[in-house]
């Protein structure tokens, strides 16, 4: 008997399937994660799980998340919307609590009606949703109980629940729409030290100091120990007999913790791997087209056979008659408690950087300056020992826009944002930004409610060094 439910009220039409047949839909998440596999061509180390899921599926070579930082990549990927277009832009906003401190009142996000996140809609299509390991991380209100069936609350980083079938014991014959978070790049001392901080390549945009080696290195041992947890969730996925109607989805949120990865818009921050794998999916294929973070919301439900809302930004890029991006946008804002605006335009050859705020360095200060690598760096940049490429990022002043020649100039060292030869290209890339922004009425073009910068100060206090907190400290000052 074919089941029908009735989701015309929610703007889901759900097409004609057995519920039991249904394909589950299973998103392996990675924290931190830069894409460091063999499979992608990475010689340092082997990583025979992820390695197999590629040769089962599609490995894709463009696949970017719209942030370099997980809250405002989540919130993304979750809606299959851009951050900025929900106002979800800024790490950590919409927080009632914060670490235990209650805020009074806050920077409520509800969402529009139209906007469901990925969770809810699946429930309302009859499946059995969980997320193992507790990462959410959404910039909007939400409520646990509305979003899964079944969720662990962070409990060490590992697929638990997943091994132990947990997960998925109480669905009954519904299929599910699961997530497993991975800690990836935070995994820290549970993985093992195997790779010598002598033996990792370290790219031209970063000093060759031992401080640098140790953090690629230990990205290098989170990779290893992650490849292992993949092995076990398909290993559990395949002794109870969901592996052959399960469809994969294994990504990263952003780059590793290093200064010119995690936050920022290089490729390093944004340019994730992603592999897809399952029935109907075409196996041992290798795709170069570009792929945003907020297509994963519309392709997971596309392979569950539920319709794409129209309002949707994110595209199904597993249907057949996918036609690809002619670009990819990624938006930067404020991190914690360091305000920042840049937005990125990616194409097939070239990506476009915007930088908003050029009275301050990329090096601001951010909760990474405790770190020794931090301290080294910085110790470095203070005796102008930064040199050459390294200058791009580790340099007191900032250009307004960047232009890097992808294809040439992979590391994006070569700004061509004053070349001649590239300015066609160039005009055509601001048009593409300013479109952008016109069409999805990017919210990050203004700045931060009084109301989330008064929370921010009252989470980080004298950290916030900013100048758009000066404001907002004297009126508190005054209410006391």
């Amino acid at each position: 008997m074919t089941r029908l439910l009735p989701l015309i009220a929610f703007g889901l039409t759900l097409l004609s399937a057995k519920a039991d047949d249904r394909p589950n839909i299973l998103w392996i998440y990675l924290e931190d994660v830069s894409g460091w596999f063999s499979c992608y061509g990475d010689e340092v180390i082997e990583t025979p799980m992820m390695d197999g899921l590629a040769k089962e599926g599609i490995r894709f070579e463009r696949f970017y998340t719209p942030a370099g930082v997980c809250s405002a990549t989540r919130s993304a990927i979750v809606t299959g919307m851009m951050q900025t277009s929900i106002g979800a832009h800024n790490h950590r906003s919409c927080r009632a609590q914060f670490r235990g401190k209650s805020m009074g009142e806050y920077d409520k996000n509800v969402l529009h009606k139209d906007v469901i996140p990925l969770p809810i809609r699946f429930r309302q299509a009859g499946y059995w949703t969980f997320n193992e390991g507790g990462k959410d991380d959404y910039n909007f209100e939400w409520k646990t109980e509305d979003f899964y069936d079944f969720e662990r609350t962070r409990g060490g980083w590992g697929p638990k629940d997943t091994v132990a079938g947990k997960c998925w014991a109480g669905r009954g014959d519904k299929p599910f729409f699961g997530q497993v978070q991975l800690g990836g790049g935070k995994l820290g001392g549970r993985a093992k030290k195997t790779i010598d901080p002598a033996d990792v390549p370290v790219p031209p945009f970063y000093p060759d100091v031992a401080e640098v080696r140790k953090e690629i290195a230990h990205h290098y041992d989170c990779i290893l120990k992650t490849d292992e947890q993949v092995g076990e969730i398909i290993a559990a996925l395949k002794r109870d007999d969901l592996y052959d109607n399960t469809v994969i989805f294994l990504f990263s949120d952003h780059g590793y913790k290093l200064h010119r990865h995690k936050q920022m818009l290089f490729e390093g921050g944004i340019h994730m791997p992603l592999i897809v794998t399952g029935p109907k999916v075409a196996k041992g294929k290798v795709r170069d087209d570009l792929v945003s973070g907020i297509d994963i919301c519309a392709a997971s439900l596309a392979a569950a056979g539920i319709r794409v809302p129209e309002s949707m930004e994110g595209q199904d890029f597993l249907s057949p008659d996918h036609r690809p991006r002619e670009y990819v946008v990624a938006a930067r804002d404020r991190c914690d408690y360091t305000i920042e605006k840049i937005r990125a335009v990616v194409t097939p050859r070239y990506k476009y950087l915007r930088n908003y705020l050029t009275d301050r360095p990329y090096m601001q200060p951010s909760y990474k300056d405790p770190w020794p690598v931090s301290k080294a760096l910085r110790r470095m940049m203070a005796a102008g020992e930064m040199k050459g490429a390294q200058l791009v990022f580790f340099s007191d002043e900032r250009v307004p826009e960047e232009f890097y020649d992808l294809e040439n100039d992979p590391h994006e060292i070569h700004n061509l944002a004053n070349d001649p030869k590239h300015a066609e290209a160039l005009k055509a890339h601001r048009r593409m930004l300013a479109g952008w922004i016109e069409e999805t009425g990017d919210q990050g073009q203004q700045p931060e409610s009084d109301i989330g910068l008064r929370c921010v100060l009252k989470r980080w206090g004298d950290k916030c060094v900013n100048p758009e907190y000066d404001r907002i400290r004297e009126q508190m000052k005054k209410e006391k």
